[in-house]
């Protein structure tokens, strides 16, 4: 039967976009039959992670409005066998995209997909709603700040009572907390909230957590989501979260200061 997982969060630039590519890669390239939608209509750029920009033809918008059929806005990704891509339009603004038109294009790509991810826009609008309606299991992305947490627990409240499934009385979503661009130097120095402070504050089970990295930057400007990146340690942090999800046990990395050489302690470094 297919799930659908929205990744979601109230503040923008958290990393939603970098996980929804790296998740529903890691879930592909374990075999398993995934499609990533673009909820963000107006400000796409999921299939600039995902390399696939110059080969949007048709778009979500297009599907909901009987412009175009599913299968022609569809596009297959290259490297990644199971992996297909849903792109937001770029023309269209977010009172684009309707409840029944969603609901029934994941209605049909339910048919043909094992994991639909839901990249959902930032904020608590329409787009975000209406990627997160229809869930089964939500991945709250957040970083280690005051503000980003505050408005990650909003949108908790939001899945608590906005969505089908609970309308329905079907339960809640199962939710998963997705930390980004943590650095456990940064937090000895009490720059940075801790792993337990945001658990604490959040009460959700942590999923993943992702360090700061270079290696993100130089994947998404390359065309490519940074799990495929396996010497990195953000590619790394995102295939324990895939393998999680999943199931297996996988003690969670990156979580604490590593400890300086000699020669770091000496320079100062």
């Amino acid at each position: 039967m297919a799930k659908i997982i929205v990744v979601t969060s109230g503040k923008g630039g958290v990393g939603k976009t970098t996980t929804s590519a790296s998740f529903a890669t890691g879930l592909a390239m374990r075999g398993h039959k995934t499609v990533v939608i673009d909820f963000d209509v107006g400000l796409r750029n999921l299939d600039l992670i995902l390399g696939c920009e110059r080969r949007v033809v048709f778009d979500f918008v297009n599907v909901i409005h009987n412009e175009a059929k599913l299968q022609q806005a569809l596009i297959k990704d290259k490297n990644i066998e199971n992996l297909y891509i849903l792109a937001a339009s770029q023309t269209r603004d977010k009172d684009a995209l309707t409840q029944e038109g969603v609901e029934r294009v994941l209605n049909e790509l339910k048919q043909d997909f094992e994991y639909i991810v839901c990249d959902s826009p930032a904020g608590i609008e329409r787009g975000a709603h209406l990627a997160m309606y229809f869930a089964d299991e939500a991945l709250v992305v957040t970083n280690p700040e005051v503000s980003s947490v505050r408005d990650s627990d909003r949108v908790l409240g939001l899945l608590a009572s906005k969505t089908q499934k609970v309308e329905q009385g079907r339960g809640r979503l199962k939710e998963h907390l997705v930390l980004t661009r943590y650095n456990p130097n940064r937090v000895v120095k009490q720059e940075m909230m801790s792993v337990e402070d945001i658990q604490d504050i959040l009460a959700i089970p942590l999923l993943g957590v992702i360090p700061e990295s270079p290696a993100v930057l130089t994947s998404s400007n390359g065309g490519s989501p940074v799990i495929s990146d396996k010497t990195s340690d953000a590619g790394m942090a995102y295939d324990d979260l895939v393998a999680r999800f999943l199931g297996e046990d996988r003690p969670h990395r990156f979580l604490n200061p590593e400890k300086k050489g000699l020669l770091a302690w000496l320079l100062g470094g």
